[in-house]
């Protein structure tokens, strides 16, 4: 019996794991969706749903509000509102998913890039009868914007429409149309009933004109182990390990995690910024020695020869190098709620480096509805997105967002209040 469980602990720590995110218009159902995916795959506790069962019964509802199950904040729950982004966890016989259920109302569009920015998959959610909205829009240009591989599209509130597959095929159809003008690679559709549970865990006998697999079946089968860079070694150093341990009185090892491609033992590497070469001694991960190492496991490196190397340092191939410099264009988020001044100086953070930057210039602003460029508005507020230009105080290691979502994102800090004011993909 005790090697069964053993087996299973393994089991279930060597499963993959995917994180999605939840987006779409206030009211389009998303926490309600997410209590159902819990509750329909068994992933919730006695005292989780007796909690919830007596929450509605207070609030007066004449059945199980599932929302409750991710709506944690006082306020949330009053307002029947999500405000911050509420992670949940749970698994099934084939994945582990980490969910972040993210905000809909506009002045939360901060968060929704805050929860979105790891993800594998973006669910966005549309309301049958409402169709495709200003938020629908925003939601999917930065699921494009932050690079997300997978969308998968619910038109929630079937149950309102009775079911109607001409309702379903229209927002289908439109949505289509705005999305090719973006660099989205994977888009799904689905009709759903998140509140009666159609086409969520269970197939619909609802919608029997429906041929594809039911939301959790998508989630449970998208391909997801090609969404990382395994082409361009990219190792940025966060640590260096010296134990004071008379056993390991030589060993100096850095330690990160790998943002892209392979590194194996005996590979040939380059250290950035002095670019002097070594060799790859030993890849270590707590007291277990690996050949290769690949994103996004989070290792030692030791190497053959002495180099001085420190925190924000990057190991690379040499045949294989970042872009290296102080002036970078960025398509950034604003997120906070003092505008954007232009000239001004900011903490900047990118991989494990820390630098500070100026703002140049602001190319422009764009408008997330008809995706067109606005030029002659350099102000830039909370949630409008914009393309600018920095100058950083010493050359950053990157590479293009596109390319990799680890190496090409860049975090502004307000240094007077140590705020995060805005998140940026390198162009």
């Amino acid at each position: 019996m005790m090697e069964e469980k053993e087996f299973s602990s393994k089991a279930y720590l060597d499963m993959e794991l995917l994180r999605f995110t939840t987006a779409g218009s206030v009211d389009d159902g998303k926490s309600t969706l997410i209590g159902r995916l819990l509750y329909d795959s068994k992933s919730i506790f006695e005292d989780q749903l007796e909690a919830v069962k007596k929450a509605s019964i207070k609030r007066g509802n004449e059945s199980v509000d599932l929302s409750l199950l991710t709506d944690g904040l006082r306020a949330e729950r009053e307002q029947g509102i999500t405000i911050d982004v509420a992670y949940r966890y749970f698994a099934t016989p084939k994945r582990k998913f980490i969910i972040a259920d993210t905000p809909g109302h506009v002045q939360y569009t901060r968060n929704m890039v805050t929860g979105a920015s790891t993800a594998n998959a973006a669910i966005i959610l549309i309301d049958a009868r409402n169709g495709i909205t200003e938020q629908s829009h925003r939601h999917t240009y930065i699921a494009s914007l932050l690079q997300i591989p997978h969308i998968v599209v619910c038109v929630n509130k079937m149950d309102l429409v009775n079911y109607e597959e001409e309702t379903y095929e229209k927002i289908k159809n439109d949505f289509q149309a705005f999305a090719a003008k973006l660099a989205v690679k994977d888009v799904r559709f689905v009709p759903i009933s998140a509140l009666k549970g159609d086409n969520v865990v269970e197939k619909s006998k609802n919608m029997p004109w429906y041929e594809g697999g039911t939301l959790m079946y998508i989630l449970e089968n998208i391909h997801i182990s090609s969404d990382h860079n395994h082409i361009d070694a990219r190792f940025p150093v966060q640590y260096v390990i010296r134990p004071q341990r008379d056993e390991f009185h030589d060993f100096r090892g850095y330690a990160g995690r790998v943002a892209g491609g392979t590194f194996k033992v005996g590979d040939k590497v380059m250290v950035l910024p002095s670019g002097f070469t070594t060799t790859v001694k030993s890849i270590i991960s707590h007291t277990k020695e690996f050949e290769e190492a690949f994103p996004p496991m989070s290792v030692i490196i030791s190497l053959e020869d002495d180099i001085d190397i420190s925190r924000g340092d990057m190991i690379v191939k040499e045949n294989n190098v970042p872009d290296i410099g102080q002036d970078i264009d960025i398509m950034m988020c604003w997120m906070s709620e003092k505008p954007m001044r232009l000239n001004g100086k900011y903490a900047l953070k990118h991989t494990t480096a820390d630098a500070r930057c100026l703002i140049k210039d602001v190319k422009y602003k764009v408008n997330v509805n008809t995706l067109g460029k606005i030029l002659d508005d350099k102000n830039i507020g909370l949630n409008e997105i914009a393309r600018i230009s920095l100058r950083t105080t010493k050359p950053l290691f990157y590479d293009s967002y596109r390319q990799n979502r680890k190496t090409g994102a860049i975090i502004l800090i307000d240094e007077a209040d140590n705020t995060t004011v805005g998140v940026g993909m390198i162009v």
